[in-house]
């Protein structure tokens, strides 16, 4: 497949460059540093175990020079979207499928999705509905992230664990013949993607956890073992979660996976400091609003009390519009 994946970061960089390394013809779409490192050195991807492989790929800041592709992955953060819109359509060819890779409720979440809510846009990930005009609903196909990596250095990639791509057509349909080519290509680069029926209820499976730990790790500067083990931010945690499940369920979701089961599993994960804690430490803007003021807004659409994301999401909003005004990150230092 002619694949563009646009953004080289943690999850874009181990993903491109695992299909490149099983053959399929990848062009990273990326600028500055990580443009200079891949077109120079290769990407580099260091697995769990420490061994590495380096991926040889064409990688460009020219959209229009990647020309139209089979499949392209939209690997950058929620927020991120909107900015490469202006170039998207140099990628796209009649039958181009968009696989959006965001944290979070999607921007196309209410698209072919049936009900009252049908067509309802996500203001939270996509505000004045800019991201939902300029992508087509029937490009895309759903898709849930569960491996955690980190780019280590410009072009450089370190998967820490993880290898499930679960992947879904979003109008509910059980297959299609692009959602099985999308998933035979990810499998042969070594991951498990299979194809699911109900995308959105795994959606909100990895949502469940995103949604409590990111911004209660990026207050308390706590790893995930960290927040499951000390008893107060794993209630705070587990209440955030049974709050998201009641709206779930009124969006008539089901989690296939019990509450106290999904903490343990994110115990198991160590001493991992979450997405939105490395980025308040790197001064970089957190996904917020796609992992927790989209449940919010939910929550509002549905009717739904959600006492304890409101005053989270309220306080991890405030942290990072003062890393704005002061133009810094937050970490933790040793006492003098």
């Amino acid at each position: 497949m002619k694949i563009a994946v646009i953004g080289a970061g943690a999850i874009g960089g181990l993903v491109g460059a695992r299909l490149a390394l099983a053959g399929e013809d990848v062009t990273f779409l990326v600028r500055g540093k990580n443009l200079s490192a891949i077109r120079e050195n290769g990407f580099k991807l260091v697995a769990a175990d420490g061994s590495e492989e380096v991926a040889r790929l064409k990688a460009t800041d020219r959209y229009a020079e990647a020309g139209a592709q089979d499949l392209v992955i939209l690997a950058m953060k929620a927020h991120q979207v909107e900015a490469v819109l202006p170039e998207l359509h140099h990628l796209m060819g009649p039958d181009t499928v968009v696989l959006p890779m965001q944290n979070g409720i999607p921007f196309w979440y209410f698209h072919r999705h049936g009900g009252a809510l049908e067509g309802t846009p996500v203001r939270s990930v996509d505000p004045e509905g800019t991201v939902s005009r300029s992508i087509d609903a029937r490009r895309i196909l759903g898709c849930v992230v569960y491996p955690a990596s980190e780019l280590v250095a410009p072009g450089v990639v370190h998967h820490i664990e993880g290898d499930r791509f679960p992947l879904g057509e979003i109008d509910g349909s059980a297959t299609s013949e692009r959602v099985q080519r999308v998933s035979e290509a990810f499998t042969r680069a070594g991951f498990k993607s299979p194809v699911l029926e109900d995308i959105r209820s795994e959606i909100w499976l990895k949502l469940w956890g995103n949604l409590s730990f990111n911004p209660i790790s990026a207050l308390s500067h706590a790893t995930l073992v960290d927040i499951c083990r000390y008893p107060l931010s794993r209630e705070l945690a587990a209440n955030m979660m049974r709050e998201a499940q009641a709206v779930a369920t009124r969006l008539n979701i089901t989690f296939r996976v019990p509450l106290e089961k999904r903490i343990a599993g994110a115990e198991k994960v160590g001493k991992h400091k979450t997405s939105m804690l490395q980025d308040v430490e790197a001064g970089r803007a957190p996904e917020i609003d796609a992992l927790v003021g989209s449940v919010a807004e939910l929550a509002r659409l549905t009717e739904t009390p959600t006492p304890h994301i409101d005053t989270v999401y309220a306080l991890v909003k405030l942290l990072a519009r003062g890393m704005e005004e002061a133009g810094a990150g937050v970490r933790m230092q040793a006492a003098a």
